[in-house]
């Protein structure tokens, strides 16, 4: 089969080809798990924290990609829950020990052992992959695959985000950054808290643009102070910058979920402008996303169907994902890019 593979960490730039191109053997499905023939693919920033070594692979070569649909291509001997030529999806949570105290919770995000897709194992850059039946979900039928390769992380991960700010209806919500999650949770929320007034923060005008469209009712610059003071921020950028600014824009009590599973080193020394009294004091609160559970993906995907919310998709082949990635890495964003690989 052909897959786009990471042999090595580096560090990424407008010329950059991060991913090569080979021939593997399709892998074979164990007792419980299903062989997925890929379809789709979605290309998520998490895969330039992998490329540049913020949460690198623990072996090489690795396929990364970790918002996989297809269809059950062949089953294993004990693995019953999906029928051969069932579309199903793959997100970031790929298996945990299911025994732990956070498992037992339903916290199985924060398990110790957390295996993610297309980073612990092999994902969906490629024409085949294959995962345990349980951690795979029925897509439904309102979206094509195209469509719901975003759904499964950057859906998810923003569904995640938007119950961790204990939003209400009609209090103000910020966003930090409008790529592919962030434009997810706006259509939820214009869903779920009709009254609720949305400020979107983002560096590119093309993206503020966008924020305005999709409904928001003001859009800046990260480092522009809102208009209101905001009772949640959800800040989807990787670096720390953002941070202080959230923090500034929040009102007494305040939270800020961060939505990234790292910060970019370079501009860490930004949380030294941070003020105490000004930026953190009078109990605002700082709350980071780890990972997501299966429930957060299927409950999002039920969701996202009742409503439904149809993601902005901009297509490559799986030949081009070097050049998705690129201008991901470059914040050509306008909703989510997504690899066609069959």
């Amino acid at each position: 089969m052909k897959a786009m593979v990471l042999k090595k960490i580096c560090n990424m730039n407008e010329n950059s080809e991060p991913l090569e191109m080979i021939d593997l053997p399709v892998p074979e499905p164990g007792e419980n798990e299903i062989l997925i023939r890929v379809s789709t693919c979605g290309v998520c920033h998490t895969e330039i924290d992998e490329i540049e070594g913020r949460t690198s692979p623990p072996f090489f070569p690795v396929v990364p990609g970790h918002q996989v649909v297809g269809r059950v291509e062949e089953k294993g001997i004990h693995a019953n829950r999906f029928n051969i030529g069932e579309r199903v999806g793959i997100g970031w949570i790929h298996s945990v020990c299911g025994k732990c105290r956070f498992c037992l919770e339903g916290n199985e995000n924060l398990c110790d052992e957390f295996k993610a897709t297309g980073r612990d194992l092999n994902g969906g850059y490629a024409e085949y992959t294959k995962v345990t039946e349980d951690f795979a979900y029925r897509i439904p039928d309102v979206f094509s695959d195209s469509q719901a390769a975003p759904l499964l992380c950057a859906g998810a991960i923003g569904f995640r985000s938007l119950v961790l700010t204990r939003i209400k209806n009609g209090q103000k919500l910020g966003l930090t950054g409008f790529g592919a999650s962030a434009h997810l949770v706006l259509k939820m929320v214009k869903h779920r808290y009709p009254e609720t007034r949305v400020f979107v923060f983002a560096r590119s005008e093309k993206e503020r643009h966008f924020a305005k469209e999709l409904g928001a009712l003001w859009a800046g610059d990260t480092e522009e102070m809102a208009p209101e003071k905001l009772d949640a921020v959800i800040d989807t950028t990787p670096a720390w910058k953002p941070v202080i600014m959230a923090l500034r824009n929040l009102d007494y009590n305040g939270r800020l979920v961060i939505n990234a599973i790292r910060k970019e080193e370079r501009d860490k020394e930004s949380l030294l402008g941070m003020d105490y009294s000004s930026d953190l004091w009078m109990e605002k609160e700082i709350k980071s996303v780890a990972n997501v559970a299966r429930n957060d993906v299927s409950e999002f995907l039920k969701l996202a169907a009742e409503i439904p919310i149809i993601p902005e998709i901009d297509m490559f082949s799986l030949e081009d994902a070097n050049r998705a990635l690129t201008e991901l890495k470059l914040r050509k964003i306008r909703g989510a890019k997504v690899l066609k690989i069959d």
